[in-house]
Order: C-alpha cells, then sequence, then structure tokens
C-alpha cells in the first residue's frame, strides 16, 4: 500500500516499525498539536473576544439542569423543548456575556474569570445532583454553612463535576494572550458589545414573548436555573440582606408581657419545653397515617399529633426566626426592622428562659437576648464517645445530659415563676441522613449511607430518612420521659414543631430550601405533636378529648407564637386569641372561645409545582 506524505515516518516506515517508536510518533504529533494550539491562544486579541468566547463556553457548558428541567416540562417533545431552549439558550448567553462585559480589561481580570466559572461549575453539581435552585435563600444558606454541613455535601463526584467544566476554561484563560488598548478606547468598546448583546436579548424576547411569558410566569424556578447568572443575582442579593442587615433596628414587643391569674396560686412552677425539630415530613410520622411505624415511642405516651400543619419556610435560617416572630410569615417576611421575639416576651414577663442547641446553624437569631448554650459543648469524654461519634457533630440525645445542672443555673426568682426550655435539634438534617440515627433506632434497612441522594436507590434513602425520624421518636419519648420524672416539682409539657420538610426524590428533588411558591408539599408540610402531663392539664384546663377532636384543623408556623403564650398564661399585647391553638380547649367555657385560626398558606398546596 502506498504511503500516505501526510503520515509521520514513523509510522509507515516497516523498518522502525515498533511499538515504542509508534507512541513517541503519536506523543510528537500530539505535542506539535497542543503547541499550535497554545500559540493559536496566544495570539493576542481584545479582552472582549475572550468573554464572548466565556460567556458562550458558561451558556453550553453550565446549564444542563435548565435544559433538562425544560425537557421535562415539554415532556420531552423536541418540537416544544426546541424553541424553549433556543430562546433561553440565548437569554442566557446574552446575559453571561453583557456581565462579563463589565470586566472586560486586563489580564488581571482572569482570577475573576475563573472564580466565575468555579461558581457555575459548583451550582451546576448542585443542581443537578439535589434539583435545588440558586435563589437569594439558598444562597444564604449556604454563607451559614458550617464545615459539618459542607463535610456531608462533598464527595467525588463533586470534584470531577468541577474538573470537566473547569478545565478546559482555565486552559483557555491561562494561555490566552490579551491586547493592551488604550482605557477610553476599551470603555466605549465594552459599552457598545453590553448593548448589543442587550439589543439581542430584547429582540428575543419580544419575537418569542408568546412562549417565553407563559414559560417563565408558570415555571418560576427557570429564572434561578440560569447559570451563572442566577448564582451571581442571589449573591449579591443575599450580600445586601447581610449588609443591610446591621442598619435593620430592633423593635420591642415584649413591653406589657405579664403573667397570668394561674401563677398567683399555682402549687408548682411550670416547665415546658419547646422542641425546634429539623427537616422532618408531617407524613413520614406514624402518628399521622404513615404506613410505616416510625413513631411507637410517642404513640406510647399518648401525645397529640396536628396533621395539616405547614411551616413558614423552606429553610431552617428562613423558618425559624420567623416561627417564633409575632408578625406571622406575611408580616415576617415584609419587615424592614427586626422584631423582638417568642423568647423576649417569656423572658420580660419574668419566666427563666433558657435556649440549648444541638445545631450547628444555631437559633438564627432567635436565642441572641436570652441565656443559650450548645448542647455539645464541655462535654465530659464518656457522654462524647458515646454520643459524639463523629467528634465535632452529636446525636439529640445529649441535650438531655446535664440539664439540670444547666436549668439550675438560671436565676432562681425565675424558676420559681416557671421556666421554657427551648433544644433545638440536629434531626433529620441531610443529606447524610443516616448519621441522624443512632444503632438502636436503625429498624429499616438498607439504608442509604453516601451523601450523592440519586446514586441510592429510593427505598435506601426512605429508609435512611425513616431512621432519623424513628430517632427522633426515640429523643423525644426520653424527652417526656425527663419531664415525666420531675412532675413532682413541675407542672410540665412538651411541643414538637419542626422548621420545615424535606424532598426524597419526588419531582426530581432532593434536601429542601425551593423557593416557598413553588416547593413541593412535602418541604412544607411539618409534624407538630404536644404532651401534657396531669399537672399542665390541670393548671391549664386543658381538656385532653376536646384537643383529640381538632387534631385535623389546618395550623402553621403562625400559630407557634400565640400557643406558648397561651400554655404558659403569659399576658401579652401581641398575643392573638384566634391563633392559639389549644384556646378552645383549654379554659373549661369553651364555648365561649374564639375558633382557631390557621392563616392562609401561599402557595401550601402545590404539591406538584415542582
Amino acid at each position: 500500500m502506498a504511503r500516505n506524505p501526510s503520515w509521520p515516518l514513523a509510522i509507515s516506515d516497516p523498518a522502525g516499525a515498533g511499538p515504542s517508536s509508534i507512541a513517541r510518533a503519536a506523543t510528537q504529533l500530539a505535542g506539535g498539536r497542543w503547541r499550535a494550539v497554545r500559540e493559536w491562544l496566544r495570539q493576542p486579541r481584545s479582552a472582549r473576544t475572550l468573554v464572548v468566547w466565556l460567556g458562550l463556553y458558561l451558556t453550553l457548558a453550565c446549564n444542563w439542569p435548565l435544559w433538562w428541567e425544560l425537557g421535562r416540562i415539554s415532556h420531552g417533545r423536541l418540537a416544544d423543548v426546541l424553541p424553549s431552549m433556543v430562546v433561553m439558550g440565548l437569554l442566557v448567553a446574552c446575559g453571561s456575556i453583557a456581565l462579563l462585559s463589565l470586566t472586560a480589561w486586563s489580564r488581571w481580570m482572569k482570577p475573576l474569570w475563573l472564580a466565575l466559572v468555579l461558581i457555575a461549575a459548583v451550582s451546576q453539581h448542585y443542581m443537578s445532583t439535589y434539583g435545588v435552585v440558586m435563589d437569594p435563600t439558598m444562597l444564604a444558606n449556604a454563607t451559614q454553612t458550617d464545615l459539618s454541613e459542607v463535610r456531608d455535601l462533598l464527595n467525588g463526584r463533586l470534584f470531577l463535576s468541577l474538573l470537566v467544566v473547569v478545565a478546559p476554561a482555565a486552559l483557555v484563560i491561562w494561555h490566552a494572550r490579551l491586547r493592551p488598548e488604550p482605557w477610553l478606547s476599551q470603555l466605549w468598546r465594552n459599552a457598545l458589545l453590553l448593548l448589543a448583546v442587550a439589543a439581542v436579548a430584547a429582540g428575543a424576547v419580544v419575537s418569542m414573548n408568546r412562549e417565553l411569558a407563559p414559560l417563565m410566569r408558570n415555571h418560576t424556578k427557570l429564572r434561578y436555573m440560569t447559570n451563572p447568572l442566577a448564582p451571581v443575582y442571589s449573591s449579591l442579593m443575599a450580600g445586601k440582606r447581610s449588609l443591610f442587615h446591621y442598619q435593620r433596628k430592633l423593635i420591642p414587643v415584649s413591653g406589657g408581657a405579664a403573667l397570668g391569674a394561674s401563677y398567683a396560686a399555682q402549687a408548682r412552677p411550670p416547665l415546658f419545653v419547646v422542641v425546634v425539630g429539623e427537616t422532618a415530613r408531617a407524613d413520614h410520622f406514624g402518628l399521622n397515617g404513615y404506613e410505616r411505624d416510625t413513631t411507637p415511642q410517642l404513640a406510647a405516651r399518648q401525645v397529640l399529633s396536628w396533621r395539616d400543619v405547614h411551616s413558614c419556610g423552606t429553610s431552617t435560617l428562613a423558618s425559624v426566626p420567623c416561627m417564633f416572630s409575632p408578625l406571622g410569615k406575611q408580616g415576617y417576611e415584609s419587615a424592614r426592622d427586626d422584631y423582638e421575639n417568642l423568647a423576649d416576651v417569656l423572658q420580660a414577663a419574668g419566666l427563666a428562659v433558657f435556649w440549648l442547641d444541638n445545631q450547628p446553624g444555631g437559633c438564627k437569631g432567635v436565642c441572641d437576648r436570652v441565656p443559650h448554650a450548645s448542647a455539645f459543648a464541655d462535654l465530659d469524654p464518656a457522654t462524647r464517645d458515646a454520643l459524639c461519634p463523629g467528634g465535632d457533630e452529636c446525636f439529640d440525645e445529649v441535650m438531655l445530659r446535664g440539664l439540670d445542672a444547666r436549668l439550675q443555673a438560671l436565676p432562681e426568682e425565675r424558676r420559681q415563676r416557671g421556666v421554657v426550655l427551648f433544644m433545638h435539634q440536629m434531626g433529620s438534617h441531610g443529606p447524610a441522613y443516616y448519621q441522624r440515627s443512632s444503632r438502636s433506632s436503625k429498624r429499616f434497612m438498607p439504608e442509604c449511607r453516601v451523601n450523592v441522594l440519586s446514586d441510592c436507590s429510593h427505598d435506601a434513602l426512605i429508609n435512611a430518612f425513616d431512621n432519623s425520624i424513628a430517632y427522633t421518636d426515640e429523643f423525644l419519648g426520653k424527652t417526656i420521659d425527663w419531664l415525666k420524672a420531675r412532675s413532682d416539682r413541675y407542672d410540665t409539657g412538651m411541643l414538637y414543631l419542626s422548621d420545615h420538610g424535606e424532598s426524597l426524590g419526588e419531582f426530581g428533588l432532593f434536601l429542601h430550601g425551593m423557593p416557598y411558591g413553588v416547593a413541593p408539599e412535602a418541604q412544607k408540610h411539618v409534624p407538630w405533636v404536644m404532651w401534657f402531663s396531669n399537672g399542665m392539664r390541670s393548671r391549664d384546663q386543658i381538656a385532653r378529648d376536646c384537643l383529640a377532636k381538632s387534631l385535623d384543623q389546618p395550623l402553621t408556623h403562625d400559630n407557634l407564637y400565640h400557643t406558648v403564650l397561651g400554655v404558659m398564661d403569659v399576658e401579652s399585647p401581641t398575643y392573638k386569641l384566634p391563633l392559639d391553638a389549644v384556646i378552645q380547649c383549654r379554659g373549661g367555657a369553651l364555648a365561649d372561645k374564639s375558633p382557631v385560626q390557621a392563616p392562609a398558606r401561599t402557595g401550601a398546596r402545590s404539591a406538584g409545582a415542582a
């Protein structure tokens, strides 16, 4: 066969042919091609050219979750999905180039460009792996993530995703040679590029508004899937909120708080525990009709479990301050200033108040003005070995260890009036659900033991989550037993309420934190459980049979503030009787009580929205 003159001689010459010579020739060929590419990259070009390349690359390489979501919305029909992908792709490309045009100056912008590529790659990984979106609340949550939570989110797939996306862009950016230009000339040329892409985007919106308008109106989460636009926008909004937070005033609401008539002749002071749950779903509580018996300990203690309760938000950062606020969801979210909360009012009334945290993220400002402590601080070695297998994270039972000593340290005159103890759980915090349950509570096997939840079978994922609920059941049972053991000195009671729910693969979503309006029911439907000792029921004249008939009444986090004030008989101008969840069954004169109200839940029933 005749030799092609364009082939390397080492490959075509039979006399010198061999594995080593072929390998050398291949290496030389690859090296030559790489030198050619490198020389081409090093040709002087403007920064505008490079940012146009980079904007197109980010659009194509970092928006796969957006394309998949558009395909899902269109049910895979090419005729429907293609126009949506074209217009969304054009808008993302124009937006990315417009954003980058602000940085099209000199080689000193290269670290900024690399950082933007890294942000886009990380965002794409978590959007595709867990189904989250990059809205301001999600970015605010990320800023408050601690090392323990970061560890749960790290895995080999993350680093592989970053390598695949970042490496090509990094090579181009590193080797690209930018042509110096006078700053005035560069300024007007950058402005011209910005105007050009804005005009293209405007033209696309006008020409395809018929398809685009209903798409964005009916699927608002899409706007937070545009990468890197959504992460950059949401980061700026989260940063703005954090910056202006220091300019917010603290509005007092505890004025006029006082203890009610029941304290004047009390035989024993009240001791009421409010357990702030974490990531628990109401539909996974056996008490609420779940097919699995995940709550045998609570059932054995004859608790009351409300079945139709919805959260204020879909994340701890959004829900915890809201559920303790006197303003309710709508008032809290629209407030321009900070307000004192339930803990402040109880303390102002003269009660001993204490916040105990087993949540690394803390109390989100709720406990700032009352005595508080971390449950895993100052533990003796034996307790740490038994209840803190990870070293920096403990099972919730740790909050019951040494609890008497913590309460004893509170002012005696306040303790003699009454005690309200807040305990903030680690609960079912994901994605490492298997770490949230002790060996004794692992009754559903096999369980998912990785933090890339999509790698597990659905059954294994549900098992891991249900085991975490079973451990919460075990912890709450022990909390009730702890209260029973002190019923000779106190009139005791407990209220448990989770901050938000969790997605476990429904609609392709995992974890929580979706924008409330489009979040699925699983992220908002939460358990509410109460238990009263005989002494507390007698003190408040609580009719248990009456409460047992009200367990299907709809409640929200807005009811918590007023229910606790009512149970503790604390008078306050902020107390709203219709929002007290047990008012109809307390105090004897039931016929004179107003019906319990639950505030309207915007989007609370949008189970299929996401």
